[in-house]
């Protein structure tokens, strides 16, 4: 998964074990001064309030045309990285991004605040918000992350979407999101992205309720996405607004504590499934990509080539992937 579900894992115990020490040498009561405001800070930036927060949210097209809701990955990113996909606003969708709960440029919470459960119920909260009628289509696009989540809320509510996109999604099922985890983590001792991401612990810590602090240190980590010996194969680090950290650390431990299982009424969602996965990113492969996908019952498994785990963010693999997704969405319209 794109942050917590590779990388990320395996440094999270050494950036969120000092969240308890005191930081000092820093007052950070100017939000701006770390990182970008959040929506409830600065009233110019998008938002809409659902399911008791704020979001910051954006939308392109007519609000007529079907919806498309894009997911992005993470936990704790944003959706900076995907408006490649504005351009399907232009081929007759309403595309619709926001950045979830507690991340981007979204309102922050206490770490107690952020559940599985609620994330599924944003996106229900999402959709209900923008949509115009009830023979209005939706359809979903998960990223990583996004795709997890995507599938979850289809799971709950295997009626609601009419048609559903997912982009390398770590698992369905805990254990394979922990197969994908150990995979995409394994980089040298003496490797670039490790260098990367321990390196900023050196010199920063936080307490949990001070989130420019931890969203800082956490938008650091993110440059190991970026590196060379990385194994998800990205072209370059990505761009984002602002990492989301107490909410990365509150739902990966949820899913170590409750293991969840999104695939227990995957079997009543009979519309076809397009499921991509990159050549590029070693920890995932052909073998994953067909288990993963294998809990829906109509599955499109498509390799996306020239690209990384990041395949929407970059031009290569975009270009390759738009098409593909297009002719996906057409044929369900």
């Amino acid at each position: 998964m794109k942050l917590s579900m590779h990388l990320f894992a395996t440094i999270a115990a050494t950036a969120f074990g000092l969240s308890a020490c005191d930081y000092d040498g820093y007052e950070p009561n100017d939000p701006a001064r770390l990182v970008p405001r959040t929506v409830d800070e600065d009233q110019t930036l998008p938002s809409i309030n659902v399911n008791g927060t704020q979001l910051h949210a954006e939308t392109f097209g007519d609000p007529q045309n079907p919806i498309l809701l894009v997911l992005h990955g993470g936990p704790g990113s944003d959706y900076r990285s995907l408006l490649n996909c504005k351009a399907f606003a232009d081929r007759g969708y309403f595309v619709v991004f926001y950045d979830q709960r507690g991340s981007g440029l979204s309102q922050r919470h206490p770490k107690s605040f952020y559940t599985l459960k609620t994330h599924e119920d944003d996106v229900g909260a999402v959709i209900r918000y923008y949509r115009r009628s009830p023979a209005q289509k939706v359809f979903l696009l998960g990223h990583s992350w996004g795709g997890m989540l995507a599938t979850a809320y289809v799971n709950s509510y295997p009626t609601v979407v009419n048609g559903l996109i997912i982009g390398e999604a770590g698992g369905f099922v805990w254990k394979d999101v922990e197969d994908y985890v150990s995979r995409s983590r394994d980089f040298g001792l003496l490797s670039e992205a490790l260098n990367n991401a321990t390196y900023v612990d050196q010199f920063f810590t936080g307490r949990m309720n001070q989130h420019q602090i931890l969203d800082y240190k956490f938008a650091l980590l993110t440059s190991s996405d970026g590196a060379k010996d990385s194994p998800v194969g990205n072209e370059w680090s990505l761009p984002f607004w602002r990492n989301g950290a107490v909410v990365f650390d509150a739902l990966y431990n949820l899913g170590e504590k409750q293991q969840p299982d999104w695939t227990t009424n995957l079997a009543q969602f009979r519309v076809r499934v397009l499921f991509v996965y990159s050549q590029n990113n070693r920890a995932y492969g052909e073998a994953h990509a067909r288990r993963v996908s294998g809990a829906f019952p109509n599955v499109q498994l498509e390799r996306i080539n020239d690209a990384g785990h990041d395949m929407l963010s970059f031009p290569r693999g975009f270009a390759n992937f738009f098409p593909l997704a297009l002719t996906y969405l057409n044929g369900l319209r």
